[in-house]
């Protein structure tokens, strides 16, 4: 006789609330923000973050390989003998992919198509649970607000060292590649123009986040974490 399984439900984990400290651009703290549980809370889904870096990953892909077939190849267009009679095999080109020279069976295209069509509900669930996962491993940083009166390189490396001393990681200013997102509550021409110059170091607007961009840097830094969590609440509710 069979027996019936027992069901066990996993219990849900209660979330813990994360206070994070604030820091003006001289690396002073100025203030702290408590991290929303609808935005910092969710559970890491492995499954669902990689479905959608790699469709995203697939949609930017540009398909340049291109080869031609016996119908693109230049030349054979004479029969390279007659049909029957001369004991070798029948040809009527020499452009055949069987021959040296000639097209190619199966190759790359360029009409294949890459892309892959991403959920708006998994594209932000994704989101949430990378945001999430930076923030318990304490990897976000919050910055009151960054002010450049004119794009100055040195600027910003001065104002990279002040956080990265006063919110002790040390390696925001040593590592060399993919060190930091800088996400900003708006554009600002010469915030982005003064970060431009690192090469370790990308720059774009809170709004245009994705699990990609944020996954690919050690570091997140936000700017107005008040904006910023507007933002991604308002983006939230769509899903």
């Amino acid at each position: 006789m069979a027996t019936a399984k027992k069901i066990t439900k996993t219990k849900k984990i209660a979330y813990t609330a994360i206070e994070a400290p604030v820091f003006s651009m001289e690396g002073k703290k100025v203030g702290a923000v408590t991290l929303p549980e609808s935005l910092f809370g969710a559970p890491w889904r492995s499954d669902l973050v990689h479905q959608v870096t790699t469709a995203m990953q697939a949609n930017a892909r540009q398909n340049r390989a291109s080869t031609k077939d016996r119908a693109e190849v230049s030349g054979g267009g004479k029969k390279p003998w007659k049909q029957k009679g001369t004991g070798q095999a029948r040809h009527s080109s020499s452009r055949s992919p069987i021959w040296r020279h000639g097209g190619i069976t199966f190759g790359p295209r360029p009409e294949r198509d890459y892309s892959e069509k991403i959920n708006r509900k998994m594209r932000i669930g994704a989101l949430l649970s990378v945001l999430s996962k930076k923030a318990k491993e304490g990897e976000i940083i919050f910055v009151d607000k960054f002010i450049f009166a004119a794009p100055k390189t040195a600027t910003a490396k001065i104002a990279l060292a002040a956080l990265a001393k006063n919110a002790d990681v040390a390696t925001l200013t040593t590592k060399k590649n993919n060190t930091a997102l800088v996400a900003l509550s708006a554009y600002n021409a010469a915030t982005i123009k003064s970060f431009k110059n690192f090469g370790n170091i990308m720059t774009e607007e809170m709004r245009n986040i994705n699990p990609v961009d944020v996954l690919s840097r050690k570091y997140l830094i936000i700017e107005n974490p008040e904006a910023a969590f507007k933002m991604l609440l308002a983006r939230a509710k769509s899903k």
